[in-house]
């Protein structure tokens, strides 16, 4: 490195405390962890509860995001109409708002005596809250932004002159967006899906709150953790470390795909 390229001793100490707050703690979870006893406490009734209700809660949230995120995604992208930045400001705000804000607003609006979830009930006979299904709502709520944010930002930075040279030869609409448009997003689509699903199987606060925790039903695996804390510390640190594991590999693998699409 030269020295003109070196950066400032005292930038460099201040960037080094920066990591140490993110790297000692996993540092302790690594020591911590009861590497011995790993396999028997994977193996255990609640693990692999909170580990299949998880993978279920998870990669259902990721389809359903897929199957309503990405057309939201293009209307945000390609749409201009009255109140756009409010509609966009609405459903980026799981980013920014306590899961357990979001939790209850999501038992104000599809609780048994919600908004929406008591005529669901009378309608259906469907009770979302403590069950399964509000599981999957709620992370879905949660980690559903992360796919739209990803695929607008992919939609923005498109150049437009493919789509246009396609029109141009007469294709329709449909034809531009599944042989032109989705082709050259897909990457990022996929970096959106990727993100989505590990902060689904990360969820707890609107978990917590809107679904409950009971296992086998509604404890997912950050559930699981909380209630480990209490009774088996090694448990905790053992499902800790897989969903650091998961995580940091999901980061590690996208790389900068998703900070390109922004």
């Amino acid at each position: 490195m030269s020295r003109r390229n070196r950066p400032p001793v005292a930038l460099l100490i201040l960037a080094l405390l920066g990591l140490a707050l993110f790297a000692v703690p996993l540092v302790a979870l690594l020591i911590r962890t009861p590497w011995g006893q790993l396999p028997a406490l994977l193996r255990s009734d609640i693990v692999a509860d909170a580990l299949r209700l998880s993978a279920v809660a998870s990669v259902s949230a990721t389809l359903i995001a897929a199957v309503v995120g990405v057309p939201l995604a293009w209307l945000l992208a390609r749409v201009e109409f009255p109140g756009r930045a409010l509609v966009r400001g609405l459903v980026l705000l799981p980013l920014v708002l306590p899961p357990v804000v979001g939790g209850a607003v999501l038992l104000f609006a599809l609780g048994r005596r919600g908004v929406v979830g008591q005529a669901l009930e009378q309608a259906t006979g469907l009770v979302l809250p403590f069950s399964t299904w509000g599981v999957i709502v709620a992370v879905t709520f949660v980690s559903m932004p992360f796919l739209v944010v990803t695929v607008e930002g992919a939609l923005r930075n498109l150049d437009a002159r493919f789509e246009g040279a396609a029109a141009t030869l007469g294709a329709s609409r449909w034809t531009v967006l599944r042989r032109v448009t989705f082709p050259m997003i897909w990457p990022s689509v996929a970096a959106g899906l990727v993100l989505t699903w590990a902060r689904a199987l990360g969820e707890f606060g609107a978990t917590i709150t809107f679904a409950g925790n009971i296992q086998g039903r509604t404890q997912t695996l950050p559930l699981a953790v909380f209630v480990a804390l209490e009774s088996n510390r090694d448990a905790a640190v053992a499902l800790s470390l897989i969903m650091v594991a998961v995580s940091l590999t999901v980061l590690v693998v996208l790389r900068e795909r998703w900070w390109k699409a922004l």
